[in-house]
């Protein structure tokens, strides 16, 4: 992969964000997309090493689109100024916790965790930080973790969420709606490719934090009422 080629490419579009100027380089985009391909299909064989389930997915299944929604934006620009991948299992729309990759000039990251969860799974991990607090404190405060990705990040309520009082222990993980890690990525590292091994490393990191996830959200209502 052409890592350098990429952050020029996205450069470029990011100052000619128009239907005009991909359609005139188009076979340059396609050449990106497929070395990104590449480099989505290499993370996914040394998660498959792991987690046998991840070799269940193609690399297109984790990439998302170049073009943007506009329907309901501001922001006209049809594309994306940056590509992007995430890693889980049952594929991007998976409930489950997952591994983000994002290639951005100045801003690329790795990432982790669940992102704006639908109600119900929300509810599911809100009771487990209410059961386990403790255990996702412990996990969170780690050398390993804190070192690399310092506090859990996600949008947050102001207020405590509906049913837990406003001086619960851990009323700060509560107050999350979603519960993200991530570590930045130097444009240098992206250039000389680097980025999969800081990847990989911080997805290895990034265990425990997803175990905890994992749990909440497949305990059963019936597993609720054991506790």
């Amino acid at each position: 992969m052409s890592n350098k080629d990429l952050l020029t490419f996205l450069t470029e579009l990011s100052a000619n964000n128009s239907k005009e100027w991909m359609d005139e380089n188009r076979t340059w985009y396609v050449h990106e997309r497929a070395s990104f391909l590449e480099v989505v299909a290499e993370i996914l064989a040394a998660l498959s090493k792991v987690e046998p389930r991840f070799a269940e997915l193609r690399p297109k299944d984790c990439m998302f689109r170049q073009n943007r929604d506009i329907r309901f934006s501001a922001n006209k620009a049809p594309y994306k100024t940056n590509m992007a991948a995430y890693f889980s299992i049952g594929g991007k729309k998976a409930e489950g916790p997952g591994y983000y990759l994002h290639i951005q000039p100045g801003a690329s990251m790795v990432g982790g965790g669940v992102w704006m969860p639908p109600a119900p799974i929300l509810k599911k991990i809100r009771q487990e930080i209410d059961y386990s607090g403790q255990e996702l404190a412990q996990i969170l405060l780690a050398g390993e973790i804190k070192d690399t990705f310092g506090e859990m990040q996600g949008e947050k309520l102001k207020t405590s969420p509906k049913g837990f009082e406003k001086d619960h222990p851990y009323i700060e993980y509560l107050r999350h709606k979603s519960f993200v890690l991530s570590q930045p990525i130097a444009d240098t590292d992206i250039r000389s490719g680097a980025f999969v091994a800081i990847a990989l490393e911080a997805y290895e990191k990034m265990k425990p934090f997803h175990s905890f996830l994992s749990r909440a959200i497949n305990t059963t209502d019936e597993e609720d009422l054991l506790l």
